[in-house]
């Protein structure tokens, strides 16, 4: 059945920025080829960035659930949400600037290396991540803060957040919230908005052209892969199903079911081009 999924997708790619959430696993389950697709990675010395959504925990916090996994991860090759809003603040106001962070240890600790510091009083901005243990008085505190003028940073929109039992309420639904309560709009930096993949290319040193972003929602992950020219590569293995793919009208440049297949597509691409930053395909390295 999985062969039907297959797309060629990979022309002129050099480089990947990979979801984890949905792509990698699911709550703390990994999902199956995990390990081979990173070995695969590592064999074909394709660089790669891990790009999330999820703004709850810090990169360090993901290079250790990877090693868990048998996968060994520099943090530095990990990009949350959390700290791509941090990066962003930081160009919009100086270090020392009070903000009211909604999040978990990714967001606070992303915003603390920033040197911001939190209030609950004169804040300049709210800074709304994944907050699992959000509650009302959090939510009535942003309200009152961003009425009173304070600026409105939302780290994603994803609605859901996928785990094994099915999804469950995202950061979106809590930006909605807020959104409905002030009448404001947040400005959101993770996908599909281009903050991220941008950040994202810069890290890797590659051009859009030559990377391709392997994710599992069709309006975050590649619905901001297409808007800025990357190549987009959907699995089928998170929240989006194969009937939600047909009712999109959306195009990725390939489908897959899960990492096996797509594990299997690359091992087939060698002559098509994948190599290190300099550009040269693989089949002319000596």
């Amino acid at each position: 059945m999985g062969t039907e999924f297959r797309g060629a997708g990979w022309a002129g790619v050099r480089g990947l920025i990979v979801d984890m959430d949905g792509v990698l696993w699911l709550g703390d389950r990994p999902l199956p080829g995990l390990a081979e697709f990173f070995a695969l990675l590592r064999k074909r010395e394709i660089p790669w960035i891990l790009a999330t959504n999820n703004s709850s925990k810090t990169p360090e916090s993901y290079a250790a659930k990877l090693s868990g996994f048998g996968v060994a991860a520099d943090p530095g090759r990990i990009l949350t949400s959390a700290g791509v809003a941090a990066e962003y603040l930081a160009r919009q106001s100086p270090p020392g600037t009070p903000v009211y962070p909604i999040g978990g240890e990714g967001l606070k600790k992303a915003l603390a290396e920033k040197g911001f510091v939190f209030s609950d009083r004169d804040s300049r901005w709210v800074v709304v991540g994944w907050d699992r243990e959000l509650t009302w008085d959090k939510l009535a505190l942003a309200s009152l803060l961003i009425h009173r003028g304070a600026g409105f940073l939302g780290t994603n929109p994803d609605l859901s957040y996928p785990t094994p039992e099915g999804p469950v309420p995202g950061c979106g639904a809590q930006l909605a919230a807020l959104e409905a309560a002030t009448g404001v709009s947040p400005v959101v930096v993770g996908k599909p908005e281009p903050e991220m993949f941008r950040q994202a290319l810069a890290l890797l040193g590659l051009p859009a052209a030559a990377t391709a972003v392997v994710g599992d929602r069709i309006e975050t992950d590649l619905a901001g892969a297409k808007r800025l020219g990357l190549k987009s590569i959907l699995v089928l293995s998170g929240v989006t199903t194969t009937r939600i793919l047909a009712e999109s009208g959306f195009a990725p440049d390939a489908v897959f079911p899960d990492l096996p297949e797509l594990s299997l597509s690359l091992e087939s691409v060698e002559a098509q081009g994948f190599s290190p930053a300099s550009g040269k395909p693989a089949s002319s390295r000596q």
